[in-house]
């Protein structure tokens, strides 16, 4: 399994906040032998993602054009983190109920939210349509459904169509959602579909949106932008057979990729934007507002899962740190270790970054089956028992995807910033508590104990 080296560059400000956090975190009790995982979420660093997303299509947008950044729930559903975003200027992007219920409960408006998902049910879209939230639908039948939805009671919902323009794969195929035979949106290129997308507008005025998600993780950014050309040029043809500006915002999705190779954060938003800006101008000259729906590039870099190295072993001469942090909490890591590799930094038992030579060593979690390592023959100072492994750049998809394999607990997450006191220390604010041995028997049919044996 690859993992890569945390970078040796002078400390940053990212990798200086982490250090701190995570000594502060050893050191007031968050990890330990009582609570052998958690995670830790950068809030300085939350913002400055946010304030760079914003400053970044600013940049390119004519003054006065709608912009909407609203984050992807599905990257980190935790209704504190998604109410610091709220503040911070980004919306909420839902894919379900949970994670509609998720952003309400966080305070986005329904006027900053947006429905995608490819197997919306009547409920979720009547809901949706009472509420004013913006609606993608995904393909024609569901679009028949909004039909009749709208017939029966007027809604405020901003109203798109998805489309996947099939410009092809990144290099992780199970994240590429513009492929030839992607599950998402109607296929432009299939025959009759984009004759039959234009009367679709053509045949109803309230359908005012167009949407396309060609990003991902391995995605290059050229070809996200060729996406979202197609898209524009989709715009442009359904508003000219119209005779009028019947799309009025485009929906571009979201997918900048992320370094999980070091601290540096790149490929960044203005990079990105400036790349759109020239590829596709007419998206930025006013005549459309604009919908993002950005992830995994705003929190990844801001997380830090950090496990207490429980014991520490050899087989066949190689050192193995057993921790407590593996396929539960980074279960694509686990599993698709070439595609998703994750840097590992070692620290001490009083959580100060440890150095030493780098020796070849397995990061291994708690599950009962051998491939449950985070990293596999990776170069780090020798851990110990009672050292602690931090998986860096954990801030998406990781805190809280659990897979709970083993029935292993759920690990707190907290949130840190700087401590104004004095002695300019660090300050943790809960973000989920520690989930409970309890909460795992009732949420397992602990109440439902004897309902098998009495049938």
């Amino acid at each position: 399994m690859a993992s890569k080296d945390v970078s040796t560059d002078p400390l940053n400000d990212l990798s200086a906040r982490r250090d701190q956090a995570v000594h502060a975190a050893v050191t007031q009790g968050l990890v330990g032998p009582d609570a052998p995982v958690a995670g830790l979420l950068d809030v300085t660093g939350v913002r400055s993602s946010a304030a760079s997303l914003r400053a970044a299509f600013d940049a390119v947008t004519a003054p006065g054009t709608e912009v909407l950044h609203a984050f992807a729930v599905k990257a980190t559903p935790l209704v504190p983190v998604l109410r610091l975003l709220h503040e911070a200027g980004i919306g909420a992007e839902v894919a379900s109920p949970g994670e509609l219920a998720l952003a309400r409960a966080a305070g986005v408006p329904p006027t900053r939210t947006v429905l995608d998902s490819p197997a919306k049910t009547g409920a979720e879209l009547r809901e949706a349509l009472a509420l004013g939230i913006a609606v993608n639908a995904d393909n024609p039948q569901e679009l028949a459904r909004i039909d009749a939805l709208v017939a029966s009671a007027p809604t405020a919902s901003p109203l798109g169509l998805r489309v996947n323009p099939q410009i092809g794969a990144g290099s992780i195929g199970a994240l590429s959602t513009a492929t030839a035979t992607s599950k998402f949106g109607v296929a432009l290129r299939d025959e009759g579909a984009r004759a039959w997308v234009v009367r679709a507008y053509l045949d109803r005025p309230w359908l005012t949106r167009l949407h396309t998600h060609s990003g991902s993780q391995g995605v290059p950014l050229e070809l996200m932008a060729q996406g979202v050309r197609a898209a524009y040029e989709l715009a442009e043809e359904i508003n000219e057979a119209a005779g009028r500006q019947q799309i009025d915002t485009l929906d571009i999705g979201g997918g900048l990729p992320v370094n999980f190779a070091s601290d540096e954060e790149t490929p960044d938003y203005a990079t990105y934007a400036k790349l759109l800006a020239a590829t596709v101008p007419g998206l930025f000259d006013g005549r459309y507002g604009l919908v993002t729906e950005f992830g995994r590039s705003l929190l990844a870099k801001h997380g830090t899962i950090l496990a207490l190295v429980e014991y520490a072993k050899k087989s066949g001469g190689r050192p193995i740190a057993v921790t407590h942090a593996g396929v539960q909490v980074a279960t694509r890591t686990v599993y698709a270790p070439a595609s998703w590799p994750l840097r590992i930094a070692a620290y001490d038992a009083q959580g100060r970054r440890k150095t030493g030579p780098a020796v070849a060593q397995d990061v291994a979690g708690p599950a009962c089956f051998a491939g449950d390592l985070l990293a596999e023959n990776h170069a780090l100072p020798l851990l110990e028992a009672g050292d602690y492994a931090a998986a860096l750049d954990t801030g998406a998809y990781y805190f809280a995807q659990h897979y709970s394999y083993n029935s292993l607990v759920r690990p707190g997450v907290y949130g840190f910033g700087a401590d104004d006191g004095p002695d300019g220390g660090v300050r943790f604010a809960t973000v989920r508590a520690p989930q409970t041995v309890e909460e795992i028997v009732a949420e397992s049919g602990g109440d439902h104990r004897g309902a098998l044996v009495d049938l």
